[in-house]
């Protein structure tokens, strides 16, 4: 009997696409001016708005009751994503157009990708050491789930649990993603 192979994606594996598609949202982010910037800004903001949501909800429960080098690793994440939280929310209010956003930005910006390494320097051996191949698949899709549930706006106040966001995320993102509906209907005029 021949054995069968996966194609599926795992969730450190999609984690890692969607680091990936963060730093070239940087990039484009950098080269594009006027209403084009502020949608490209509009599109990372709710990419990672999302990415770090379903990361509390999904990969850190899992790896925080690995060992106690697991939960420090998520805390020490967790610290990293609310002052990345904090930035983007103030990157929001100011907006792409504002004189005071490139250097706003440029922080961000590295704290975003000092993070994204720690991870997949961190968390992602934990998880591919640690857990079964099937379950870091199933993982993945509970991620896609989670996605279409997550808000798209950052809440640096909100929760970092996976309870608190099953419990209030649902709210908020109706709500963020009437904002955001409501924001481009505006821009079409």
């Amino acid at each position: 009997m021949a054995l069968q192979r996966s194609t599926k994606t795992t969730a450190p594996e999609l984690l890692r696409m969607q680091h990936d598609s963060v730093k070239q949202m940087f990039s484009e982010i950098a080269n594009a001016r006027g209403r084009d910037r502020e949608e490209r800004f509009d599109c990372l903001r709710k990419a990672l708005a999302v990415h770090e949501t379903v990361e509390e909800m999904v990969v850190y429960p899992e790896v925080r009751l690995m060992n106690k080098a697991a939960a420090r690793a998520v805390d020490a994440r967790l610290r990293e994503e609310a002052d990345t939280k904090t930035l983007l929310a103030k990157l929001e209010k100011l907006g792409p157009t504002d004189d005071r956003f490139d250097q706003l930005f440029d922080t961000f910006r590295q704290t975003v990708l000092q993070h994204a390494s720690a991870e997949e320097a961190q968390m992602f051996p934990f998880l591919e050491l640690n857990i079964a191949g099937a379950k870091l698949i199933e993982m993945a899709e509970l991620i896609e789930t989670a996605e279409t549930m997550a808000p798209t706006h950052p809440h640096p106040h909100g929760p970092e649990s996976a309870l608190g966001h099953l419990l209030v995320g649902p709210f908020v993102a109706m709500v963020d993603r009437v904002r955001d509906k409501v924001v481009e209907h505006q821009r079409k005029r």
